[in-house]
């Protein structure tokens, strides 16, 4: 919601002290809001059938990649997520969505997986098991 006020207030282009104090305000508060550090987070639910969430934080701006291994270390799925600003994304409308689903589009068999998120200077890998 700030990131939002914040937008809106800069496309209005005031240029009077009062609103210029306020644009500075909601610069400094979403400062405050931003995750210290980039991570990666468990997926939920897991385990999962058919799909399943996977949140992360952005400590700065970042190009975002998310990929998908099966148990053998083989790319399932990958999912540019593009450039996203600093930030949580971690509730079901911001977080990495995945249906269970390779790149063909097939469902994916029961088992073990594992997802990596990638940006500019960060890597990180976690588990996740699907069950059918």
């Amino acid at each position: 919601a700030v990131e939002e006020w914040l937008t809106q207030a800069q496309m209005l282009d005031f240029t009077d002290v009062r609103s210029q104090r306020g644009i500075l305000f909601l610069k400094q508060l979403l400062a405050t809001l931003a995750p210290k550090e980039t991570a990666l987070l468990p997926n939920f639910p897991n385990p999962f059938n058919p799909e399943t969430w996977i949140p992360y934080q952005l400590a700065n701006d970042a190009d975002v990649t998310l990929t998908v291994y099966d148990i053998n270390g083989a790319p399932v799925r990958q999912f540019d997520l593009g450039h996203q600003s600093a930030g949580f994304y971690t509730t079901r409308t911001k977080a990495a969505y995945w249906d269970g689903r390779n790149e063909t589009g097939e469902s994916v068999a029961s088992g073990v997986y594992f997802y990596q998120l990638q940006t500019g200077d960060y890597t990180d890998l976690r588990r996740m098991v699907i069950l059918k």
